[in-house]
């Protein structure tokens, strides 16, 4: 039975997943078809990336019209933009240990196209956090975009405590919510 391309790039996120700098050769083997079948989807290892990288942000695309993001924005209603944070962070914890490879890697950020993509999306997270410091629920001191720095720095940490086994995957959402909300004073010290 031939792999389809989407088998093909489940098999390669999960590699690269453990193997960033994988070769084409490594990627074929580790799927378990031909160098030459993968090229026959993908032309290239960039091809290849590329792709994936489409693929996680339009997962990333459709977590915020899931989460509620977009709506709550709209609306401005303080418990709507709560439900949709939890929801936000949650979401992007998933979408961040499925595709942790691309957070890190140059190449794909610096890709016009999907910096392009990636900058739109992001500055729907940044006019949601704004939207959620004026419901008083993160500070309003910080500059939007810091905060969704901040999330995009815990995300990285997500994926390489979960990468080195620091932390359990079932403990994952409770330490960036907490951290996220909280910071890392003790709890004596975040009154």
């Amino acid at each position: 039975m031939a792999a389809t391309r989407d088998q093909i790039m489940k098999a390669a996120i999960q590699h690269l997943n453990e193997s960033p700098a994988a070769s084409m050769a490594q990627l074929a083997e580790a799927v378990g078809i031909s160098r030459a079948t993968l090229h026959r989807h993908f032309s290239s290892r960039d091809d290849l990336m590329l792709a994936l990288a489409h693929r996680a942000h339009d997962q990333w695309e459709d977590l915020q019209t899931s989460s509620g993001m977009v709506a709550a924005t709209a609306s401005q209603d303080r418990a709507a933009l709560e439900r949709a944070l939890k929801a936000l962070l949650e979401g992007l914890i998933e979408v961040a240990d499925e595709y942790g490879f691309g957070l890190t890697d140059d190449r794909l950020a610096t890709h016009p196209e999907l910096k392009r993509r990636a900058d739109e999306l992001e500055e729907r997270e940044v006019v949601f956090y704004a939207a959620a410091q004026r419901a008083g629920l993160l500070r309003a001191d910080l500059p939007a975009r810091w905060i969704s720095n901040t999330v995009f720095g815990l995300l990285v940490a997500v994926r390489e405590s979960l990468r080195h086994g620091d932390v359990a995957r079932r403990d994952v959402a409770r330490l960036l919510l907490d951290t996220f909300l909280h910071g890392a004073a003790p709890e004596e010290e975040r009154a």
